[in-house]
């Protein structure tokens, strides 16, 4: 799979994968939902492992890798989906438009990446004003969301952290095995979490959208998904992989619209304008007027 089409499938699957989180935890217990998305993807990834021939190594390095990259599988979406019943699913993809100044700034410090310059400072703090504007729309966040809102803020730590620290090990895995190693990682945690928040039964109707929307997370979202992610991981720099984010909000925001009926406020718009802006000032602001090309 090319590198821009890789990039592609984790733009589109990206944006939808809020909505779906949401839906899949609408009759299913949120971890259980998350815990049946990876266990399938996990079963799925193994019998592509066997057909294709691909070897799933269990070297130190790459033990190693699958660990790092399960913070990110189990730690982040662990969390997203418990917060999914807090917060608008477009919410979520906003709050992880924060990936990529995170990763710069883990960069920085594991992987020995340049400091920040004065311009990406600037644009970090843009995109964290876009979130103050719309942490203070009371229509879109309430009092009750707050769990949500601290959950997401930890789930998007934990991404920025995961993709970094994966690519400090080098380790040269196949992307496809990568996953299944991530994902087998991941199970564990899903069931442990699910067992300390009571253990809540599992509810399985086909007629309703969360059984489907668990499929559609299974096949795109983590095996597809991570494949993509991690195929586009090995070949670029952790915070670039991250600019999926730059689109897939306003993308995840019109889907909760239309499809979930989720509010639209103008609080809302200005502040993942100001995301955006920021994200896109982070990218790009070498290339503003005035600058010098950076050596």
């Amino acid at each position: 799979m090319s590198i821009p089409v890789s990039y592609l499938a984790v733009v589109l699957i990206w944006s939808t994968t809020p909505l779906t989180i949401a839906w899949s935890s609408e009759t299913i217990d949120p971890v259980l939902a998350g815990w049946l998305r990876m266990g399938i993807a996990a079963l799925l990834g193994l019998g592509l492992l066997a057909v294709l021939r691909i070897r799933l190594p269990l070297n130190a390095r790459a033990q190693l890798a699958y660990a790092y990259a399960s913070l990110g599988v189990f730690g982040a979406m662990c969390c997203t989906y418990i917060a999914s019943r807090y917060v608008p699913s477009g919410l979520i993809s906003i709050i992880f438009g924060l990936a990529p100044i995170l990763s710069a700034i883990f960069g920085m410090g594991l992987l020995n990446e340049p400091a920040l310059r004065p311009y990406r400072w600037i644009a970090s703090a843009l995109a964290f004003l876009g979130l103050g504007v719309i942490f203070t729309d009371d229509v879109v966040l309430g009092r009750e969301s707050l769990p949500g809102v601290f959950l997401l803020l930890m789930a998007v730590s934990l991404f920025s952290l995961s993709g970094v620290l994966v690519k400090r090990t080098g380790a040269q895995v196949h992307p496809l095995a990568h996953t299944v190693g991530a994902l087998l990682w991941s199970l564990p945690g899903f069931g442990l979490t699910w067992w300390l928040m009571g253990a809540a039964p599992l509810v399985i109707d086909p007629s309703t959208r969360a059984f489907w929307s668990v499929l559609y997370l299974a096949i795109f979202g983590s095996l597809i998904g991570f494949v993509s992610y991690f195929h586009v991981l090995r070949h670029l720099p952790a915070s670039t992989v991250a600019l999926v984010t730059l689109i897939t909000p306003v993308f995840a925001l019109m889907l909760g619209h239309l499809l979930n009926a989720e509010p639209l406020t103008a609080s809302l718009w200005k502040g993942c304008l100001l995301v955006v802006s920021g994200l896109a000032l982070f990218f790009w602001g070498h290339r503003l007027p005035g600058r010098r090309p950076v050596t």
